[in-house]
């Protein structure tokens, strides 16, 4: 199995499920502080591949839920300005696994190489808390 890094919201119910179900798969992890993570825009801007700018952000933050930040619209230099300067804005988790870099827990190639299966239905990035929006949107419903 796996050596990987784990950037999460300390606290976060949804990551601590995420960690289990990787740990259950064999992977260690070196779990990280994402919300402290000295970033800048190039370490930062691999994790999120050929996503959309705005399946970037976490649509759970604060600030996008009260209309403040919104996605939709946003450069990437502009973007990743508003990460850098408010963590929380980050879809989460981060990974960064021998297969790749990814952001969310949503299925796709970094996921599959982990060997993380999901049944029919089942979402491992909605948040935990009973109505919430999940912590990364799904790539392919934004384009």
């Amino acid at each position: 199995m796996a050596h990987l890094q784990f950037f999460e919201k300390p606290g976060c119910l949804t990551n601590q499920r995420q960690r289990a179900l990787l740990t259950s798969l064999g992977h260690r992890l070196t779990v990280r502080d994402l919300l402290s993570e000295p970033w800048t825009p190039a370490r930062l801007r691999p994790f999120f591949g050929e996503r959309p700018v705005a399946g970037w952000f976490n649509p759970a933050a604060p600030r996008v839920k009260s209309g403040e930040v919104v996605p939709d619209g946003l450069g990437e230099a502009a973007a990743l300005a508003l990460m850098l300067a408010d963590p929380l804005l980050i879809c989460r988790p981060l990974l960064e696994t021998p297969w790749g870099l990814n952001a969310g827990f949503e299925p796709g190639p970094v996921l599959d190489a982990l060997g993380v299966r999901r049944a029919p239905g089942e979402d491992l990035a909605a948040c935990s808390r009973p109505g919430a929006a999940p912590v990364c949107p799904d790539p392919v419903a934004l384009k």
